[in-house]
């Protein structure tokens, strides 16, 4: 595919001008410019099997919150977590986050073969009769990436949580704090690789980005392109 600069584009990461320095190679996918790759980054498939780090920010996501939340996502023929705490991957690949009995957020696949986050988003209506109401994580949330046999050594430094692989399974969920601000985590395993996805306020992507990178340094990780991450799988 063609490079692209993500001013041409009405989606783009909120951190898009550190990817840019960094040296992104940004493509084009749908509406949005993302990082695809890294100008002079060696091997990103073997350093995203060691520690890499990816920023998926301009990828489609959406969520919805209230009593009849779930109900109402059954009858858009999404199969929901059983539990909070709990990621459910969908028949196209979209992962389905349940943070509590009544919010979920909808995350598209690396491959954007999903049309679930656009789908709901479209079907959505606001109801006097129906406690359901669109949230929109695609503007409050930035969307990182973690992905490697380092990932868990790393992710101590700055998270309290154990997210040991034995600990931690495939699927569950965290809210918790990281790098000191609030932030979602995600254990989705790319392939046989571990892989972690950060959800956290946008308006913090620019300051949680470089502490991620920070953490990274001894264990020799490093920042990938989404390229990277889809030959994971």
């Amino acid at each position: 595919m063609a490079t692209t600069q993500p001013a041409q584009h009405p989606r783009r990461s909120m951190i898009y001008r550190i990817l840019r320095e960094a040296g992104a190679e940004f493509e084009a996918l749908a509406d949005a410019a993302v990082a695809m790759r890294y100008a002079d980054g060696g091997d990103e498939v073997a350093l995203a099997r060691r520690l890499g780090l990816a920023d998926l920010s301009p990828l489609a996501r959406t969520g919805f919150k209230g009593r009849d939340t779930p109900d109402w996502l059954v009858t858009q023929q999404v199969a929901i977590p059983d539990e909070p705490g709990q990621a459910r991957r969908q028949s196209d690949d979209a992962l389905v986050l349940r943070l509590s009995a009544d919010e979920h957020v909808i995350v598209s696949d690396l491959r954007t073969r999903s049309e679930l986050p656009a789908t709901l988003d479209a079907e959505w209506q606001l109801s006097a009769e129906r406690m359901c109401y669109h949230m929109p994580r695609a503007d409050s949330y930035c969307w990182f990436a973690i992905s490697g046999e380092c990932a868990t050594e790393m992710l101590a430094k700055v998270c309290g949580v154990d997210l040991r692989l034995d600990k931690f399974d495939d699927g569950r969920i965290a809210q918790t704090s990281l790098a000191r601000i609030n932030a979602v985590i995600v254990r989705n395993d790319l392939g046989t690789t571990p892989a972690f996805y950060v959800l956290a306020d946008s308006a913090s992507a620019d300051y949680l980005w470089p502490c991620l990178i920070d953490a990274m340094k001894e264990f020799e990780g490093g920042i990938v392109g989404l390229a990277a991450l889809r030959a994971l799988v």
